[in-house]
């Protein structure tokens, strides 16, 4: 039988429960989540969003206790099955985490890092990932006279710039982020925001944020989680001027979380 992909929907979340323990943190999710646009998930804090966002690459399966049911399925393959290689999902999906995390190297070395682990040696080819990469992120003129210097010298805002680079080294299709920029300035944020929209033309971006003017700003496509249940996800235009759900309303308007 042929697979057909589903070529708008990068992710297809079908009847999806989590788990910690006997504690359920999910509730029977069901969403697609379209390829090529910004996708947003808010909700008020312990609500599930990072949770979901941390199963998409499986960084879930890092806590031992955590138990799934229900499909979600990556290009129309399902993620938790034993032909899938986690290694080979998370070069496809990749992760930018909420405090920026560069690693104790130079610019460069943070940047080559995954092309080398998969087996790319060759000099000239690592400085093209590298310029590619940084200039991809939109700090390669902040950068490129001091490539030999440590990432850790870099502000927070280049830094967090810096994981972006690094995670499109290793050109995945899906970029997750969890709360990219709160842990930044105004400035650094806006920086981030503006490069988090050039880059929905090459990559399909889903992100977790507590900012809900930032999903308001960026964002195709927002889901409202509240208690590990998906309330509502629609078009972020329509949930934001006319939610369907009274939790949504009450939510976005303020009178809780």
């Amino acid at each position: 039988m042929t697979t057909i992909i589903n070529n708008n929907a990068a992710f297809s979340i079908e009847d999806f429960n989590l788990w910690y323990g006997n504690d359920q943190a999910i509730h029977q999710i069901n969403m697609k989540i379209p390829r090529n646009e910004i996708t947003a998930v808010i909700g008020p804090s312990g609500c599930g969003k990072s949770t979901l966002l941390k199963t998409l690459n499986r960084m879930i399966e890092t806590i031992p206790s955590v138990n799934t049911s229900g499909s979600i399925k990556y290009n129309d393959k399902d993620i938790f099955s034993k032909k899938m290689l986690v290694e080979e999902l998370r070069t496809h999906v990749g992760m930018v985490f909420q405090k920026p995390n560069p690693f104790p190297k130079s610019i460069y070395e943070n940047v080559a890092y995954g092309p080398k682990i998969h087996g790319i040696k060759k000099k000239k080819v690592l400085d093209e990932i590298v310029e590619k990469s940084l200039r991809g992120a939109a700090i390669w003129d902040e950068v490129k006279d001091r490539l030999n210097q440590n990432a850790y010298g870099l502000s927070g805002g280049q830094q967090q710039r810096i994981c972006i680079a690094r995670c499109l080294a290793i050109e995945p299709d899906v970029i997750l982020m969890d709360e990219p920029t709160s842990a930044l300035d105004p400035i650094s944020t806006l920086k981030v925001e503006e490069l988090i929209k050039e880059l929905k033309k090459d990559y399909t971006i889903v992100i977790v944020t507590h900012n809900m003017q930032q999903a308001a700003r960026i964002s195709d496509k927002t889901a409202f989680m509240l208690n590990g249940e998906l309330v509502e996800f629609t078009d972020t235009d329509q949930l934001f001027s006319n939610p369907k759900d009274k939790r949504t309303e009450d939510y976005i308007t303020g009178r809780f979380g």
